[in-house]
């Protein structure tokens, strides 16, 4: 008898806490309706917020109500052309194709070329790492070699090799999840005509570069003053591409004595990919060549 009112009272609660989440559930809930629920479904589901929305139902709630059209419907970059002609259909507008953007690596510093200050037994995250002691690099702002961006990327398109995230550009569709998940921005965002990029985010004097990183950026300009369309500036002893005036010329790679200056080869169309069914919570730029 002694233990039939304490768990009538526990049981009381649960059913009333139950109740409670009900009511709130039915309330509280955000309804989609059918326009909505359409341009949902002929997204990819990745949530990635390269749309500039929190996520792809909030941007299909968000096409939905926007009577004017004064969202694009071309927007999800992972799902490219074939997502934004549907969603064009479902919303009755002019279809505009997808700005197609690629993922990049500004580091080239594998362990066959820079060092580890340190031997870190802590968490082994980069987000971790960087906490401690600016991370475990020679160089401050190198590639820390956890793999945070591989754990967040939905399509398979980053790896570590040799303790350096390697991005292949052909699976790579520019989500921006890798980009977000570096803790020393070395990921960036580009658009997929890109093929010059430069491999370094060193912000110690040249002298300072050479004996910690084989293959560092020098900042000796050559690269700048070769340009022909000042898309090229050495900023913060690094050299920094503005990839709106860049137009692949590939002249400041070929002046670059550090060789950290890499160019892709020229694009070749590649299969949409399909995301994961999963992503982990917590891009290989294709392997630079020299």
């Amino acid at each position: 008898m002694q233990f039939i009112i304490p768990v009538g009272i526990v049981t009381a609660m649960g059913l009333l806490a139950g109740g409670i989440l009900t009511i709130a559930d039915k309330f509280m809930a955000v309804q989609m309706d059918e326009t909505a629920a359409k341009v949902l479904a002929a997204l990819p589901g990745a949530n990635c917020g390269a749309c500039g929305f929190a996520g792809c139902a909030d941007y299909a709630n968000a096409l939905a109500k926007d009577e004017e059209h004064a969202i694009k419907a071309n927007l999800c970059t992972p799902g490219g052309d074939a997502v934004a002609m549907e969603v064009s259909s479902i919303l009755g507008v002019e279809f505009e194709g997808a700005s197609s953007k690629i993922a990049i690596m500004k580091c080239s510093g594998s362990r066959d070329r820079t060092n580890y200050a340190m031997d870190y037994q802590g968490h082994q995250t980069c987000k971790a790492n960087k906490l401690f002691f600016r991370g475990r690099g020679a160089c401050e702002t190198a590639c820390l070699g956890f793999g945070d961006c591989v754990n967040v990327c939905a399509y398979d398109a980053i790896r570590i090799e040799n303790g350096l995230a390697v991005i292949n550009k052909y699976k790579c569709v520019g989500c921006g999840l890798c980009a977000k998940a570096c803790p020393n921005a070395l990921i960036e965002i580009v658009p997929d005509k890109t093929r010059v990029v430069v491999g370094c985010s060193s912000v110690d004097p040249g002298k300072v570069t050479r004996e910690i990183c084989a293959i560092g950026c020098i900042a000796c300009k050559l690269c700048e003053k070769t340009c022909k369309f000042d898309a090229i500036h050495v900023i913060n002893n690094h050299a920094v591409i503005d990839y709106t005036k860049c137009k692949n010329c590939t002249a400041c790679a070929k002046k670059c004595p550090a060789n950290v200056i890499h160019v892709f080869p020229r694009p070749v169309s590649a299969p949409q990919q399909k995301p994961k069914p999963a992503v982990a919570e917590t891009t290989q730029v294709e392997a630079p060549a020299q």
